[in-house]
């Protein structure tokens, strides 16, 4: 059996960059045994399997798989995978079940291996629990107590599908200085995937309003997370005054040299947050065939 693949960074359109992913664009008939292999073979931070659609007016059947588990929802694998579907089929609107839901994304093309996509989230986030623990989520982040919070921000748990805790740290320079404690990571961050979402706001900075970083999820320190920035739009809602709606651009990545920029939008009506959606740029890297056998 031979299987063609696609490698893509995304939230980036300069290969070599971003958040590397796998993408499998004919993966009908795999098993679910045989896809969790393949990711563990391309060990990236997650693979992406695009099928056929359940209902022909969709567009396309998603299943995404880290090299240890599958993910009801990722933001980086549905950026991919839009970014794929739009230059394969020269379509500008997709629609993407995933197993959280149904995904509706508009791409743009920027050349023959570049594009951009943009999806509304199909489940907008949600508080999970508080995070009352300063000092424990100061020693597991090997950071001074005084480090967490930033303006009216304060650490909580969100899922838009995926949960992580969502940490808020004064400055870049704070966020800079984050070492993971493994010691103490799991009975501090012990929510599912024990995933951390540590993030600041970037008034400083020209290109960018928020920056972040995300540990957890088996893979050490991801560059660009898209299902923590799908999660961190519930916590900018909730603990954002205004009504109205809030276009940013956040950056991750930066400190591993895999720079990330994701573009996140929400809006609020009546103090609730009645729409989410995150978006990105990808470029494809690399083209190969799964040589798998008979």
């Amino acid at each position: 059996m031979k299987l063609p693949y696609l490698v893509l960074d995304v939230f980036t359109r300069t290969p070599l960059q971003g958040n590397g992913l796998a993408v499998i664009p004919k993966a009908d008939g795999l098993l679910d045994g045989e896809m969790q292999a393949i990711a563990r073979e391309f060990n990236l931070s997650e693979t992406v399997f695009i099928c056929k659609p359940q209902h022909e007016r969709n567009t396309a059947s998603l299943r995404i798989f880290t090299p240890y588990e599958e993910l009801p929802f990722a933001g980086h694998p549905t950026v991919g995978a839009a970014v794929v579907l739009g230059l394969q089929r020269k379509a500008s609107a997709l629609r993407i079940e995933e197993k959280v839901g149904l995904v509706t994304a508009l791409f743009d093309r920027v050349d023959r291996r570049t594009g951009a996509a943009r999806f509304t989230l199909p489940r907008l986030p949600a508080r999970i629990a508080d995070l009352p623990d300063r000092l424990g989520m100061a020693q597991a982040l090997g950071i001074e107590v005084e480090d967490i919070g930033c303006a009216m921000f304060r650490p909580a748990v969100f899922s838009a599908g995926v949960t992580f805790h969502l940490v808020p740290v004064r400055n870049a320079e704070a966020l800079r200085r984050v070492s993971v404690n493994r010691l103490l990571w799991d009975k501090v961050f012990h929510h599912d995937h024990n995933s951390a979402y540590v993030f600041t706001l970037t008034p400083d900075e020209a290109d960018n309003d928020i920056a972040a970083r995300m540990f957890g999820m088996g893979v050490g320190e991801d560059p660009g997370t898209g299902s923590a920035a799908a999660a961190l739009l519930g916590l900018l809602a909730e603990q954002e005054m205004a009504n109205g709606q809030f276009d940013l651009t956040l950056r991750q990545g930066v400190e591993m040299g895999r720079p990330c920029q994701i573009a996140l939008q929400f809006r609020k009506d009546d103090d609730s947050l009645t729409h989410g959606a995150i978006g990105g740029e990808a470029v494809v890297v690399a083209e190969g065939v799964l040589d798998l056998g008979d």
